[in-house]
């Protein structure tokens, strides 16, 4: 469904070339080329008029000469064919014998001898008028309100990398353009290319601004270019790892996968920072009798359990995310893969590669430097002239911790009811799409001219530079659109040139005005790629929809009418509209069977002529080289374009008695239906829907109330809700599943990592408090729980355990070494209180990018970046006082 990558059409600069030379470009010429490239499954052509050679049947001739039409297609058959006659031996040479009698020209056709009429040979052009002409169509294309052109569609093989294979079809287009007649030049005007290349430098620039500004944050606080320098290596080589495993894996460099790096850049360096800044306290408190070595070993034995567990959990909490199926699994995967992978490195990194690094470059200080204070050391005295007093308040009267973390709690939990819902929030590609539906019974040349019209509207909103739109379908294809239904695709200028930068949502707003109120014309507005996904999802091509399903065709749209009254009316609602089920204007002709009986016919004969004289057959082809075109059986227009003139056809039977298909068949115009919709065997119709300035979420829970209150669906007749919001519920599902059992999973490891069930609750008391903050800076942010945000929320898992596991064990070993508790947990939480600072503000620096990023692909990110940066704040607090204060419940031994 995501196949079609390119789009263009054939810009002719003097206009010397009509559409059907232009269409004759187009199919062999241009399309031969592109379908051969590697990736290319088809190109599909559309606009512009098919080359035919028409033979146009004269029917007063074929009573003249007593003949049928059957009589004229056998004779252009019989006489277009080449045969073969094996060989012959001349001279001790072998010749092919090959007789050619195919058509090469007009003139060719119009010498076909039909048969002899008294004596005399009747040709083919006595019986009918023969023409070069176009093909029946049942599309076009339009661009800028000036007229047709003639457009080609690329569609990439499944499975293949879009942006590999556009770059290659660039190329030949390239290429193509130094061939094709002068004047003619093929102009691109939407590919996917340009998304993939918006999202990927968004993220990439948020991921090398987040490794800059974790290295400098590395640099304050390390106190040294050294063990910076230890720290900051940790990112490039995590980098790599997971660059190298993507390989491997065969993923691709894109939004969510590049996205992944982005989230994991601060916590790439956890594990280092911990490892480090243990090597470097225990190099300072060194006296010189033990040897370096052995100290830098002591001070990684020290950490290396803790650091392994905690970057396991971290691992193990993106769980969920590989268990998402459908378009939630596509999008979000990725993402879980890279995190994984960069985290795998990290540990890599921090159990083996830091401590070499570490003896490398971190020597211990002389006694002279060591009476010299750092940058590091007079920024941790100043951390600690204010936390030491907060955390021994905290660790004497306790219960004020447990009152501060429950008030958060209530906090969290009175805000969260207020928070809206969604899947995603909207990716802005660069590109809008109008949907316009005219009436069913539209002709292809009034849908083309009210297009037209909207088209020159479109153009005068400033930021607008082109509108190319799509009437119908194209003769072949994975487009099966009706002649009253046309795609506009408009092209905007760069977002920095826009009136409102950054805000697609103002343009979209301009763009509505434009075609709101049109007589006979709904418009519905969406993106190239939303509209896929949509339309894969539900079969409609909007954000919402609501199917109903029944039996009665006419009760399906009076109840469906009714429903998209009641959702018009909601605050939110755009594009409200409902399918076409009738209004399609039909010619229906009934043949009589006793009286096809009663003149000796069969109904074959009856149907085959209809089908031949007003439809039209293929009757062969005419070579020109390698192309090849039809030759084309019908009936001139003023013989079958009114049902009168239909009626009058006459119908030759055994006997040679001439009657009129009047006699034969009963002929009458009805209204019919335009389409048939059904869902597991059962018939449905669809409203759909976009919804703007609000949550999806609510949304559709204040539309079910309304619609179960003011709609009453006759017994057996139901309504179910798809699009973005089954997206959100499903994924919702599975989350709500698979996180319980995730969580579960850390409890075991961290109960076996203490070996004390009291340890590992205290430690997972921070899960909660995490999801207060993430929940608050939604709220404050005025951004809605969506797929990202939940996996914000489960990096937090991740996140907020590590500092935990890392402050718990050095509380432990304290406790162990025979000091008392509150002595251990103020000393325990001051020694720790840096690595701890550390690790928080370089993970939400490295996500401040994304946070504040405004490129294309930042709106699916910064939901995430948000949950991550607000719980940061709040699992910080709660690890360097709440814990504290509570270890003296929670600890193995209190008998201390």
């Amino acid at each position: 469904g995501m196949g079609l990558i390119l789009f263009y059409y054939l810009h002719d600069e003097g206009k010397h070339y009509s559409l059907e030379e232009l269409r004759s470009l187009q199919d062999w010429v241009i399309k031969p080329n592109l379908q051969t490239i590697h990736g290319v499954t088809e190109v599909l052509g559309i606009g512009g008029f098919e080359k035919q050679f028409q033979v146009i049947i004269k029917p007063d001739a074929l009573l003249r000469y007593r003949l049928t039409l059957n009589d004229v297609l056998e004779r252009i058959e019989a006489n277009n064919l080449n045969v073969g006659a094996q060989y012959l031996e001349k001279n001790s040479e072998q010749f092919i014998i090959r007789s050619l009698g195919l058509v090469r020209s007009i003139e060719d056709l119009e010498n076909i001898v039909i048969k002899t009429f008294d004596g005399r040979a009747v040709y083919l052009q006595s019986v009918a008028d023969i023409q070069i002409g176009g093909a029946l169509r049942r599309g076009l294309q339009t661009r800028n309100g000036e007229g047709e052109v003639v457009a080609g569609m690329v569609v990439k093989l499944y499975g293949s990398n879009a942006s590999t294979v556009i770059e290659k079809v660039e190329t030949q287009i390239t290429a193509l353009n130094k061939t094709l007649p002068k004047g003619v030049k093929i102009v691109p005007y939407y590919q996917q290319k340009d998304i993939v290349e918006s999202t990927v430098r968004t993220v990439s620039n948020a991921l090398i601004q987040g490794i800059l500004l974790v290295a400098v944050v590395l640099l304050i606080f390390m106190g040294g270019i050294r063990p910076s320098l230890v720290v900051a290596l940790s990112i490039p080589f995590s980098v790599m790892f997971a660059f190298i495993a993507m390989g491997l894996l065969g993923m691709s460099a894109n939004l969510m996968s590049l996205g992944g790096l982005a989230i994991a850049i601060g916590m790439m360096v956890d594990g280092t920072i911990v490892m480090v800044e243990n090597v470097d306290r225990l190099l300072r408190e060194a006296d010189g009798n033990e040897p370096h070595r052995s100290i830098i070993r002591r001070a990684c034995c020290e950490v290396g359990q803790p650091i392994v567990f905690a970057i396991t959990i971290i691992i193990i909490v993106f769980l969920p995310l590989f268990t998402l199926e459908g378009v939630e699994g596509k999008t979000f995967r990725p993402l879980a893969y890279t995190v994984a992978l960069a985290m795998l490195g990290s540990l890599v990194y921090a159990l083996f590669l830091a401590p070499m690094m570490s003896d490398v470059l971190m020597k211990g200080k002389s006694l002279t430097q060591k009476n010299k204070r750092g940058l590091d050391e007079i920024i941790l005295a100043f951390i600690l002239f204010f936390y030491r007093p907060i955390v021994r308040f905290f660790i004497h009267f306790r219960l004020i911790a447990v009152l501060m973390a429950l008030g958060l709690l209530v906090l969290g939990a009175v805000i969260f009811p207020f928070l809206g819902s969604e899947f995603t929030p909207k990716l802005q590609e660069g590109t809008i799409v109008v949907r316009l539906t005219m009436a069913p019974s539209i002709s292809i040349n009034e849908s083309k001219q009210n297009t037209l019209i909207i088209e020159r509207r479109l153009l005068t909103i400033t930021e607008i530079t082109g509108v190319t739109s799509r009437i119908g379908r194209g003769e072949v294809g994975a487009h099966a659109d009706p002649i009253n239904s046309a795609e506009m695709y408009i092209t905007l200028k760069p977002k920095q040139q826009w009136r409102q930068p950054n805000n697609q949502a103002f343009i979209e707003q301009k763009i509505r005005k434009v075609v709101a109120n049109l007589p006979g014309i709904t418009a519905n507005l969406t993106q190239p790629i939303e509209m896929t996904v949509d339309e894969l999802l539900e079969g409609v091509r909007a954000e919402l929809a609501v199917k109903l399903f029944g039996e009665d065709l006419q009760q399906l749209k009076k109840k469906a009418d009714e429903i998209s009254d009641v959702i018009r009316n909601i605050k939110g609602a755009a594009d409200v509209q409902v399918d076409q089920i009738s209004g399609t204007p039909q010619l229906i002709i009934l043949p009589d069977r006793q009286e096809i009986a009663r003149y000796g016919l069969n109904m074959e004969d009856i149907q085959t002529l209809i089908n031949r004289a007003v439809g039209g057959v293929q009757a062969g082809y005419v070579f020109e080289g390698i192309r090849r075109f039809e030759i084309l059986v019908r009936y001139p227009e003023k013989d079958r374009n009114t049902p009168e003139v239909i009626r009058n056809i006459l119908i030759t039977n055994p006997d040679g008695m001439n009657i009129p298909l009047s006699q034969l068949a009963v002929i009458r115009e009805i209204i019919g239906p335009r389409q048939i919709t059904r869902e597991n065997n059962q018939r449905f119709i669809s409203i759909q829907a976009n919804v703007i300035e609000r949550d999806i979420g609510s949304f559709v829970k204040e539309a079910q109330a309304v619609i179960e209150k003011e709609v009453k669906l006759p017994s057996g007749y139901y309504t179910k809700w798809g699009g973005q919001f089954r997206l959100q519920q499903e994924a919702n599902k599975r989350l709500a599943i698979v996180i319980p059992v995730t969580l579960l999973i850390i409890s075991l490891l961290l109960y076996s990592s203490f070996n004390s069930l009291k340890n590992a609750s205290l430690i997972l008391l921070n899960i909660p408090l995490a999801l207060v903050g993430g929940v608050i800076a939604l709220w404050v942010s005025g951004q809605n729980l969506s797929v990202p945000a939940s996996v914000g929320f489960i990096a937090l898992f991740g996140i907020a355990l590590e500092n935990g596991m890392v402050l718990l064990t050095y509380l432990n070993q304290l406790v162990a070494g025979g000091m008392s508790v509150d002595e251990a947990s103020i000393k325990g939480a001051c020694m720790r209180v840096r690595p701890v600072l550390m690790t928080a503000i370089t993970t939400a620096l490295g996500l401040i990018p994304l946070l504040l990023a405004t490129g294309t692909g930042s709106e699916v990110q910064k939901p995430l970046a948000t949950v991550v940066v607000g719980g940061l704040i709040t699992s910080t607090l709660l690890t360097l006082l709440v814990i504290p204060a509570l270890y003296k419940w929670f600890s193995v031994d209190q008998s201390k």
